[in-house]
């Protein structure tokens, strides 16, 4: 796989910003300018793997299929057909392209394949117009012989499951140059063709043989270089408005392809974008932004969603998880909201509220046929899980905080208000949501089941109160606000005296019916961590736990752990590897200050953008190899979600409050990251880029602003335990700091108004250090061998740390040191001549993980 840059035309982001040293020397600071360096663009290329799936997808059609170019069309909630292939003819031979496709080229707006053939090449871009529905094949041929290209396919003219249309039929356009689809009502058509198109056979089917495929010919190219074009259209107003939209395609494509790329290169520049030293977290991080926008759906009965993810179909009619679901949506929001796409949120909020049922249970799963059948009646999957209602709550909560929208919030309070009557109307007698009677939390099937409430669940219950307080704070409604803060409150205490077992030093999985703890170590501890829910000490504890191999991959989090009686790597809701639960635990870890473990399963999330379907993020993969699961939908939007989050909430700890006029940066960042750039905050009418730079003796931050209004920055960078404050200066001045003191680092905290167009923080240093690794994922279908770092402990007088860490048997490791001449000693390990801590594991069972226990001891202050 390759990233190009700037050299690639294609499509291009602008000019990144200056980066900006800032170091303090006396009472002054002295700026350094780094030259304007291009930002690299999004167009990624790799040698063609058959077996990869293929997303080219706009908000009303998708193309599904493979690198190879085997692929079939949906224009929601239509699909058309299924099996597209191309066939090259050259002489007498007719060749098929799949066994000619070389090289895969993806950008957010379309995909092209190289095809090669010894006197031939073909590159076929597939392009989805963000708007239309429909899609565009664009062949570009060139040849030193005569040569004609075919393109066939078996037509599949269906609704979404589970609708279904009646008779439909297929014939062939001449004066269209294409084939048209239809049924017996005459509301659902479409068409396939080209200006060019001609020798057209249809698919039969007679007493003595049959045959499924239908194709055409695009006319002979004698040699040099050709363009031609394919349209994919459809309606469900009938063939006149198939026609037009056909005719449109047609006629101005490549306007529509640079609409699109325009499209998404706008959307990145009004998201908040970043500068990262690690360039495959900031490629990830780009990619994830596009991903995850692409799960917006806009379907013509329904309106627009955040569908959860996209597959082939095959011979059925559900493209993966290509229809709205409730909780999806609503994870997927919290990252919309901390990269500033409130516009997205609100619409993914506005949809989910539009199918609440009557007594305020939040759907789970919407059909994008739901409006052709008795979809909420007929049908058990709309309302069966339990963990939507609460994160609805939430997701309002941090919508409405983050984007200041309140008239949005008041206007959607009837939601929210049922939402909370119906989660009240599932606690049990302790006063916590259960599942029992109420719908799934996480876990929707396998042994860990049957449970009476899970601690995700009963958690998501406590921070909807949390939630619910704000909202109503925000709306004046002081008496719901003060008693629900006060019952979340005590529901804080009583969640964490209900699941967390002294005995086993871990909080359960769930609760049964008599209350009895499912003590299995479970990644869904994490999500109550994402919201602050746990105690401290408790939350460290589990942590730890959390991140030894038996639970950690080198691809990411197992369900449970590798221990288990009940794990199996293949078990879907019992061993599995999401990346959904990677993001919970390294969100859940940044925000417990375990910065170590949640860098490396941010890393293992981003990483899949290149180790899959390309530019996008998988569904599940094998808890044992890397490797993701064949009923895996590849293009997953909230695994897409999950590396956005980890960035901005959680190593950086982001946060916008429209209401208080305030941005919150709090970065756990790598040891030895020396600069990033934050651009693009907004908190209100308030603009705001960050410029960060590190250096032995100092950590400064350059803010600068646009727009109109206050705005406060509370800016409180981890240190180690070991390092000390000299003082701190903003613009030459001293600012006053308080320090945080927290199990595993320290904070410096400021707070302070930005007044002007620009200010700069200088925090000046003594004695830092820290310790930092890179993971990588291993090749696709290996197993897990990269190092983990359990725990690490600080003794009382911070001259000596404590690595607990975990490693294959035999294997020798390195972690990159933060100011090296801090170390005295190390035992356990060696300091390097290059400065960086070498380990060697233990011998053991072949590829088995053992621990190791380094103690590193500092020179006396």
């Amino acid at each position: 796989m390759s990233l190009h840059f700037a050299d690639v035309p294609r499509f291009h982001f602008g000019v990144c910003t200056r980066r900006i040293l800032v170091a303090a020397i006396c009472l002054c600071c002295t700026v350094l300018v780094h030259p304007q360096q291009p930002a690299p663009t999004l167009e990624l290329s790799r040698t063609v793997r058959g077996w990869e799936f293929l997303p080219v997808v706009g908000s009303r059609a998708g193309l599904f299929g493979n690198e190879t170019g085997q692929f079939e069309a949906w224009v929601y909630p239509l699909k058309l057909f299924r099996d597209f292939r191309l066939i090259f003819h050259v002489g007498d031979r007719a060749l098929p392209a799949e066994s000619l496709a070389r090289t895969l080229t993806v950008r957010p707006e379309s995909a092209s394949i190289l095809y090669a053939g010894d006197s031939f090449r073909v590159r076929e871009t597939l392009c989805v117009p963000v708007n239309e529905a429909g899609a565009v094949i664009v062949l570009e041929i060139e040849t030193e012989q005569p040569l004609e290209v075919e393109a066939a396919f078996t037509a599949d003219f269906q609704l979404e499951w589970p609708a279904a249309l009646g008779g439909t039929y297929l014939n062939w356009d001449e004066r269209q140059h294409a084939f048209a689809f239809g049924e017996e009502s005459g509301k659902f058509a479409a068409l396939v063709g080209s200006p060019s198109a001609g020798d057209a056979h249809l698919a039969y089917e007679t007493n003595y043989s049959s045959s499924t495929q239908n194709s055409f010919r695009l006319g002979v190219t004698q040699r040099g270089k050709e363009k031609k074009a394919l349209v994919i259209a459809a309606s469900v107003a009938g063939q006149a408005d198939a026609e037009k939209l056909y005719q449109h395609l047609l006629t101005s494509y490549a306007e529509s392809i640079t609409e699109s790329a325009s499209y998404y290169r706008t959307y990145l520049d009004k998201t908040v974008g970043l500068e990262l030293p690690d360039a495959a977290l900031r490629q990830a991080y780009d990619w994830a932004r596009i991903s995850t926008i692409q799960g917006m759906v806009n379907n013509p009965y329904l309106g627009s969603g955040l569908v959860a993810g996209y597959r082939t179909s095959g011979v059925s009619q559900r493209p993966g998880f290509a229809w709205f679901f409730g909780r999806d949506s609503l994870w997927t929001s919290l990252a919309l909201n901390a990269e500033g796409d409130y516009s997205t949120t609100r619409t993914a909020l506005d949809f989910i509220g539009k199918f609440q049922r009557e007594d305020g249970k939040v759907p789970h799963e919407i059909s994008q046929s739901a409006s052709l059948v008795p979809w909420f009646k007929d049908y058990p999957y709309a309302y069966v899980s339990a963990d939507a209602t609460p994160l609805y709550i939430i997701a309002m909560n941090d919508y409405a905080s983050q984007s200041g929208d309140i008239a949005f919030a008041r206007a959607k309070w009837d939601n929210v208000w049922r939402a909370a009557q119906f989660l009240r109307a599932t606690y049990d007698a302790q006063g916590l949501a259960q599942n029992a009677g109420s719908g799934h939390g996480w876990v929707e099937g396998g042994p860990l089941l049957p449970v009476k409430n899970e601690y995700y669940q009963a958690g998501l219950g406590v921070e909807a109160l949390r939630a619910l307080s704000n909202l109503a704070r925000l709306l004046g409604k002081d008496d719901i606000a003060k008693q629900s803060a006060t019952e979340f409150d005590a529901k804080k205490a009583q969640l964490d005296q209900a699941y967390w077992s002294p005995d086993s030093s871990m909080y359960a999985f769930a609760r049964k019916q008599d209350n009895q703890h499912v003590d299995e170590a479970s990644v869904l501890a994490t999500v109550p961590m994402w919201f602050g829910l746990p105690d401290a000490v408790h939350a460290d504890t589990m942590i730890t736990k959390l991140s030894d191999a038996d639970q950690l991959t080198d691809w990411g989090m197992r369900i449970i752990s590798s221990n288990s009686k009940v794990y199996d790597g293949s078990g879907y809701h019992f061993g599995a590897v999401w990346p959904l639960f990677t993001g919970w635990a390294s969100v859940g870890e940044y925000r417990y200050h375990r910065a170590m473990p949640a860098y490396f399963n941010l890393r293992a999330n981003a990483l899949l953008a290149t180790d899959g379907a390309l530019g996008h993020f998988t569904e599940v993969l094998s808890g044992d190899y890397n490797q993701s699961f064949a009923t895996s939908s590849p293009h997953q939007i909230w695994s897409s979600a999950m590396v956005i989050s980890p960035i901005l909430r959680g190593m950086f700890g982001l946060q916008a409050n429209a209401e208080k006029h305030e941005i919150t940066l709090a970065p756990h960042v790598p040891a030895d990251w020396t600069s990033f750039s934050i651009k693009n905050v907004h908190a209100g009418t308030v603009g705001v880029d960050f410029q960060y730079h590190k250096a032995v003796d100092s950590i400064a931050l350059e803010v600068r602003r646009t727009g109109s209004g206050d705005c406060w920055v509370d800016f409180s960078p981890a240190i180690s335990k070991r390092t000390e404050v000299a003082d701190v200066e903003l613009d030459g001045r001293p600012l006053h700091f308080t320090m945080e003191q927290n199990i595993d680092d320290r904070h410096v905290v400021v707070r302070f108004p930005l007044a002007g167009a620009s200010g700069t923080v200088v925090v000046r240093l003594k004695n830092d250090f820290g310790l930092s690794l890179a993971n990588e994922l291993p090749a696709l279908g290996s197993a897990s061998k990269s190092l983990r770092v359990v725990d690490q402990s600080w003794n009382d007088s911070h001259d000596q740390l404590t690595l607990d860490l975990s490693g294959v048997s035999g294997k020798q490791y390195e972690l990159e040191v933060w100011n090296p001449g801090q170390v005295a000693s190390v035992k356990g390990g060696e300091l390097t001549n290059a400065g960086k801590l070498r380990v060697q594991m233990p011998q053991g069972p072949e590829g088995t993980y053992l621990l190791q226990k380094v103690l590193i001891q500092f020179h006396k202050h």
